[in-house]
C-alpha cells in the first residue's frame, strides 16, 4: 500500500463526459446525485492516472462524504461562490483549476466539448500535497482469501440502482469475480476502452435534501446493500462524524467484510435499489 495522501477528483459523468480517464485506477468511486445526472468523486491513494477527467465542480455534499479520508487533496474545476467558500473553509485540500492551473497539470482537451473538456495529471497534483499529509485509514473492512461468504449473505447476479438522470446496473462475471458497470443498457468504459468493473458494489441508501441541487446526509444511518464475492449483503450503513469511515454492518450485526480491490459505492436515494439475486436474470428486475 502507498504512504501517499488520497486525492479525491470529481468526474463528470454527463454523456458529453464519458469516456472518462481514470476510472478504473480509482480505489473508490462514489457516485453522487448532482442536478438531475450522477457525478463521480474517485478517489486515487495506490495508483495514479495521467490524464484524470474530465473534471467538473464540488458540492457542498463532498465535505462530509469525503471526511474520512485524512485531508484528502480535492481536485474540482471550482464552483459557485458559497460551494468555495465551504470548501476552502473545510479540511479538504482545496486543488481546483483556479488555484493551481498548471501546476496540476490541467488542460482542456479538444476531443470532448466544453464544459466536460477539463483534465488534470494526479502525478503533478500530489506533488502539490502539503507537508505533513498522510494516507488515510482503510475505509472498509476487507475478507481474507479464504474467508467465506458469510451466512447473512445470499447468491447475487447483480443490482439495479436509478440514480438521478441515469439507470446504472452492476451485472456478476463469475469468471472475473468482478460487477462489471452499465450506465441505461451501455457498457461504462473508460479512454483505454476497458470495461469499469470492481469486486465490490455499495450502495448507501441516504437522505437528499429537496432543492435544485441535491446535497446527500451521510451522517446518521441507513439501509446499505453491499455486493461481493458473487453475493449480497442487506444490512444498515452508520456514520456519527465526518472523519470516520461508514460503518457497514449485515442484518445480524456483523462487519460486513469486502474483497480487497476497487469499490464503487453509490450515494443513492431511498428506495431505487433492486437486486438480481440467483434465479432470476436483470429482464425480471424493474429499475425502482
Amino acid at each position: 500500500s502507498s504512504d501517499l495522501p488520497a486525492m479525491v477528483v470529481k468526474i463528470d459523468n454527463h454523456p458529453g463526459a464519458r469516456p472518462q480517464a481514470g476510472i478504473n485506477q480509482a480505489d473508490i468511486i462514489f457516485e453522487e446525485n448532482v442536478e438531475k445526472l450522477t457525478r463521480y468523486a474517485a478517489v486515487f491513494q495506490s495508483l495514479g492516472s495521467d490524464p484524470v477527467g474530465p473534471i467538473r465542480s464540488g458540492r457542498f455534499q463532498d465535505i462530509n462524504l469525503l471526511g474520512s479520508l485524512n485531508k484528502p487533496l480535492f481536485v474540482w474545476s471550482g464552483g459557485n461562490s458559497k460551494v468555495s467558500a465551504a470548501i476552502a473553509k473545510s479540511d479538504l485540500t482545496d486543488l481546483s483549476y483556479l488555484k493551481v492551473n498548471n501546476d496540476g497539470g490541467f488542460k482542456r482537451s479538444d476531443e470532448y466539448k466544453a464544459p466536460h473538456n477539463l483534465f488534470a495529471e494526479t502525478t503533478k497534483l500530489w506533488t502539490l500535497a502539503p507537508a505533513g499529509s498522510s494516507a488515510p485509514i482503510p475505509q472498509f473492512t476487507y475478507r481474507t482469501v479464504s474467508d467465506a461468504n458469510a451466512s447473512t449473505s445470499k447468491e447475487a447476479l447483480g443490482v439495479q440502482v436509478t440514480m438521478d438522470g441515469v439507470n446504472v446496473q452492476s451485472d456478476w462475471d463469475a469468471t472475473e469475480k468482478e460487477w462489471v458497470r452499465s450506465q441505461d443498457g451501455t457498457l461504462v468504459v473508460d479512454t483505454q476502452d476497458v470495461a469499469l468493473s470492481v469486486p465490490n458494489v455499495v450502495v448507501l441508501e441516504v437522505e437528499y435534501t429537496n432543492t435544485y441541487s441535491p446535497t446527500s446526509k451521510t451522517l446518521g444511518s441507513g439501509k446499505v446493500y453491499v455486493f461481493t464475492n458473487g453475493a449480497m449483503y442487506e444490512g444498515t450503513w452508520t456514520r456519527t462524524e465526518r472523519l470516520k469511515p461508514f460503518e457497514l454492518k449485515d442484518s445480524a450485526g456483523g462487519i460486513i467484510k469486502l474483497t480487497p480491490g476497487q469499490t464503487f459505492v453509490e450515494v443513492a436515494r431511498a428506495g431505487k435499489t433492486a437486486a438480481v439475486l440467483a434465479g432470476m436474470t436483470q429482464d425480471d428486475v424493474e429499475f425502482p
